[in-house]
Order: structure tokens, then sequence, then C-alpha cells
């Protein structure tokens, strides 16, 4: 791995007197200083609006975030640069598929198909789009390990679905999905495939036209780029018959008093000044990532996840929620002790400086699903560590013996 803690600034820190363990990636990602120098020299030296000044200064911003472009497009595999549309993030990426795509093609009797692991994300748009215009979603069931159940995905795919929609990796249950084997089954049925990338573009290596996904969203700031920029892909064709989910300027090729043409993509679909700064920051990041290795990133987390799943199984009344076997899962974990609620525990970790998610992750449907009300989960990424693991499963020990003297 060509990084290390130092990178990090925010990690050499104390919190309650106790070195900082950040284990919440899957909620953010922390920032190397490699991405804060980015942004930084981009407001020290190249401050200015992009595509439409004709002087040295907005050339070198818009310079600077078309090279953003590229570098995704890179990243993904896309075919084209003009399949990557920036976005404030995979929540803005979903919801203008919902209120474009979705109002011109979903209609009355429709079905959406979304499974039961999704984010709030990628439940709540599609709900909205299925009042508005009479359509009705389905959820695909999941496998007692937590795994998507295909079968049950095939009995409800028809030729009424007009979209499956669904994550590529789970924020919840560490489970990476067959986006591909989906994205053919949708297709048979003349239905377009979206997935939510999210926790998989920070992680492994990703090729949306391997998959045959129609569109693809994520987010910067789960991989070490700033907050409020995110990517929207989608193919060539499809995007370029969709209107536009925003109008005004930046997007605009010609405007009258009563009509106005269109930037061809993916201008159009970029109105108003960009965030010029987050894009640059995500590009940061991306070269930050693409120098260690997309694979080499995912062999690492991989030798975490086979170093703590073992270690956390192994301590009484502690239940894991979905894969039970480290090479099923990403760098999340979901899990609960018997006898302490998820959010005293987190607390209870905090004292002792190490961050924990604990609740239901935006994903209340799944914590019905398993019958639970919230969990406590841990999200790896690079800048952790074993030693770190080591200290928060001595830790979960400790607080467990506390709670059960305290509250025998």
């Amino acid at each position: 791995m060509k990084m290390n803690q130092t990178d990090f600034p925010i990690l050499n820190q104390k919190i309650n007197g106790e070195p900082l363990i950040y284990f919440d990636s899957a909620a953010t990602s922390q920032k190397p200083q490699f991405v804060i120098d980015a942004i930084t020299d981009y407001y020290q030296n190249d401050n200015a609006n992009v595509h439409r000044g004709i002087y040295e200064l907005s050339q070198r911003a818009t310079n600077l975030y078309e090279k953003a472009r590229d570098k995704v497009q890179k990243l993904i595999h896309a075919k084209r640069r003009e399949e990557v549309l920036f976005t404030r993030g995979t929540t803005e990426s979903l919801n203008w598929l919902a209120s474009t795509y979705g109002v011109e093609n979903v209609k009355q009797g429709d079905e959406i198909l979304l499974s039961y692991m999704e984010h709030h994300s990628n439940i709540v748009p599609w709900q909205q789009l299925a009042k508005r215009v009479g359509a009705s979603l389905k959820y695909i069931a999941l496998k007692e390990d937590g795994t998507l159940d295909l079968a049950d995905a095939e009995a409800k795919l028809s030729d009424k679905t007009k979209i499956v929609s669904v994550t590529h990796a789970s924020n919840v249950l560490g489970v990476v999905n067959p986006i591909k084997k989906l994205a053919q089954m949708a297709h048979e049925h003349g239905a377009i495939m979206i997935a939510d990338g999210a926790q998989s573009v920070p992680h492994m290596a990703i090729d949306v036209q391997e998959m045959g996904v129609d569109f693809f969203a994520f987010s910067g700031h789960k991989m070490l780029g700033p907050t409020g920029i995110g990517v929207l892909y989608g193919r060539y064709d499809v995007l370029n018959q969709m209107r536009p989910a925003q109008f005004g300027g930046e997007m605009i090729e010609f405007v009258d008093l009563h009509e106005a043409t269109f930037q061809p993509l993916p201008w159009r679909f970029e109105a108003g000044t960009p965030n010029i700064a987050g894009a640059i920051g995500l590009g940061a990041a991306v070269d930050y990532l693409t120098n260690i290795g997309m694979f080499e990133v995912a062999k690492y987390e991989q030798s975490l996840v086979d170093y703590a799943l073992p270690k956390l199984k192994s301590i009484d009344g502690l239940t894991v929620y979905g894969p039970q076997e480290s090479e099923q899962h990403t760098g999340v974990i979901a899990f609960n002790i018997a006898g302490i609620h998820a959010h005293d525990l987190a607390t209870a970790l905090d004292q002792e400086g190490i961050a924990v998610r604990a609740g239901h992750h935006c994903a209340q449907p799944l914590m019905h699903y398993l019958d639970v009300a919230a969990t406590v989960r841990v999200s790896f990424y690079i800048y952790n560590t074993r030693q770190e693991i080591d200290r928060f499963v001595a830790t979960l020990g400790k607080i467990k013996e506390y709670f059960n003297r305290e509250f025998a």
C-alpha cells in the first residue's frame, strides 16, 4: 500500500484522551492531505468560474474541472467522457433519474424493482415516482445469509418492470450484489438497470461497461473526496434522450424570450455554477486511489475483514448480520451484542476514542426485515489497521463486562 495514516491529518488526534480510531468510512471517508492541498491550491491559485471565461484563470479552472471528469471516466471505465455527469452525490443522482427518466418512461400500472437492502436514497425517490404516476414497487427478498435471492428477482421481474434499481454493495450487510446478472435479467424484460455504487466505487475496481448497467451513481465523500460532489454515469444513448433535471445558467446554448436550446452532453445536465472545487478534489481523490491501485485497495480491506470478522464472532452474545464468511464481505460489518443497545455501545466506544455508527443506517426497511431496531456498524478503509481492530475488540470485551456487571 502506497499510503499511511500520516497522509490523513485528522487521524493524528485524540478523542476523550485516546488515539482516534475511525471506523465509520461507510458514512464518510477521511481526506488525505493530497486532496486537501488540491482544493486549497484551486482556491489560492485558479479560482474562477468554468466554461464561460476566455481569460487564463477561467481556462485553468475549466481545464482542472474537465480533467476531473476524465479521471472519473477512466476509473469506472465509461466508454465516453460525456457519460460522466457531476452531481452533489448519490442521493441527487438517483433523484435526478426518478424525476427525469422515471417521469418520462414509467406509467400507471408499471413496476419498479428494488431490494430490501436499499438505502433510503434508493427507495424514497422511487416511492414518490410511483405515487406520482400510479406505478408500483416490488422488493427482491434476501437469503438467510443476507445475499440477494436471484430466484425471487426472476419471479418478480415481468414485462411491466421498467426500472431495476439495486445497490452494488450494501451499506449495512457488506454484501456485494451480482449487478451484471441483474442487468441481464432486467434487459431481458426491457427494463433499465440502475446501480447505487456509493459503497462500491471507493473499495473495488469498477467497470460499468462490463457490468452492463444503464446508470451508476456514487459520491465523492465516501472515496477520499470532498462532500457535495458526486457522479451519475449514464449510457450515452439513454442520456441523450433525457431532458435535463435542472435549468438555468451553464447548461444553455441559446435563450430568447420564449424558447431555449441546451448544451450537448454532459453540460446540459450541469445547470448553474458547478462545485468546481469539489470536482477538483474528487479528481485528486481518484489520483490517490489510482496510485495505490483499486485491486490493492480491495485486497487490503479484505485482509482487515478476514482479521476482524472471526474475532467479532468469537465474542459471546455478539450477532453479525449478513454473510458470516469474510470472503463475502466488503469492509462493512453490522452487529449487536445481546443486552446492550446499539446506541449505548457506540457511546461507550466513543468514550474510548473509537468512532462507529449506530442506528438504522438510512435502511429502515432492512432493519424491519432483520427484525432489529438498530445495529452497530464498523466500516474499514485503507487507513485502518489490524492494531486498531485489536484495540476495538478488546474494548468491546471491557464494555460487555461493564454492562453485564452493572445491569445483571
